[in-house]
């Protein structure tokens, strides 16, 4: 069933959350994930289909959202701070369930739409890529004594790096395109670093790296900002909030913000780690963490950037071997460009690590 047919029965949801007034909606915002409208009744509300093929159990993930939600609008009660609009409102059917099915199985939500908020799709400066690292480390503070081990995992393994690994050998063993013969160096690239998959989990194992509630998505969209100030007030779209590790959703961040080139940029002499950006970054987020970062975990911040860029690329190429299932492609090779340019800026963070290790000590 194609999205357009799962959203056939929009007015059934809006009957379940709005009874029979009437109401206007509209769809809203470019997400690639789930459909999403603005709807205008008594006041404005998202309303928002969830996609159940890649979310699979919705009721566990609303499970998640209502208990990370409730838990960072508590935490600003008991600081006298702004509960409104510190986090998404989940609202309740008419019956009072915090999600609504419909008769053709689509799964349905609806949040209260946080007035006098705007989002930013691109990072246009180096203040927006500060002010994103602060938001996403006070997320971090926030939830710092929420027991991660509560949530459940909406993508399994989503940052286990060595299944990646797994997953990536296995690719090349089906072969399925037959393009393994062609990507001979890039196979390589990840298999030298076997080794390394493992050093977060490693360090997990050992007891020196703490399970945190954890975003995974840590773009510059998924954050609400003042249309006055400007400040960061609420990070949204919170259905890959799992268990995780902070150094991830930190390095999550530098990956995609802190290359001077775009993710599939063919010229890998353009591909390389701003530094500048790398330190600008860290530095919001360790403020933004508010001192709730373990040692190891500051220690481990250029770690966690070195291996989310590897498992991207690991992903990318097996995406590529496996003819391009996953991810969407605009050219011919798009997912063997978006893996070399990954491995690209693998290659040179690694040369830089001693000099990443050196920004956090300062900053710590």
């Amino acid at each position: 069933m194609t999205r357009e047919e799962y959203c056939v029965k929009i007015d059934e949801a809006l009957d379940a959350y709005f009874g029979k007034t009437e109401r206007v909606a509209t769809p809203y915002g470019n997400g690639h994930i789930n459909d999403t409208f603005l709807v205008v009744a008594d006041g404005r509300y998202i309303l928002q289909r969830m996609n159940h093929e890649i979310f699979t159990e919705p009721e566990k993930m609303m499970e998640n959202i209502l208990g990370v939600t409730e838990h960072i609008r508590k935490k600003n009660a008991e600081l006298d701070k702004d509960t409104e609009r510190c986090t998404l409102t989940v609202l309740p059917t008419k019956e009072g369930a915090n999600f609504f099915r419909d008769s053709i199985g689509s799964y349905w939500r609806l949040y209260e739409f946080v007035e006098g908020t705007v989002t930013k799709e691109t990072v246009e400066n180096a203040e927006d890529f500060y002010t994103c690292a602060v938001a996403f480390g006070k997320f971090q503070r926030q939830l710092a004594d929420y027991d991660a081990e509560k949530l459940y995992p909406t993508i399994k393994d989503f940052h286990n790096t060595p299944d990646r690994y797994a997953k990536l050998m296995a690719a090349i063993e089906r072969n399925a395109a037959g393009r393994a013969e062609s990507v001979l160096p890039e196979i390589e690239f990840a298999k030298a670093r076997k080794g390394f998959c493992s050093v977060l989990e490693r360090e997990r194992e050992a007891g020196r790296l703490p399970l945190r509630v954890t975003h995974n998505d840590t773009k510059l969209n998924n954050i609400l900002f003042d249309e006055t100030t400007g400040e960061p007030i609420c990070v949204i779209d919170l259905d890959t909030v799992m268990s995780g590790y902070s150094v991830t959703d930190f390095g999550d961040s530098i990956r995609f913000g802190a290359n001077t080139a775009a993710e599939d940029e063919t010229d890998l002499s353009k591909v390389s780690l701003d530094m500048n950006l790398f330190e600008l970054y860290a530095k919001g987020f360790i403020e933004g963490c508010g001192g709730r970062l373990t040692d190891a975990e500051l220690e481990l911040l250029p770690e966690g950037a070195i291996m989310m860029t590897l498992e991207c690329g690991m992903r990318f190429l097996t995406d590529y071997l496996d003819g391009d299932v996953y991810f969407r492609i605009h050219r011919e090779g798009h997912n063997l460009d978006r893996c070399r340019n990954q491995f690209a800026l693998v290659a040179d963070m690694e040369k830089k690590l001693p000099l990443m290790r050196e920004i956090i000590k300062k900053l710590k």
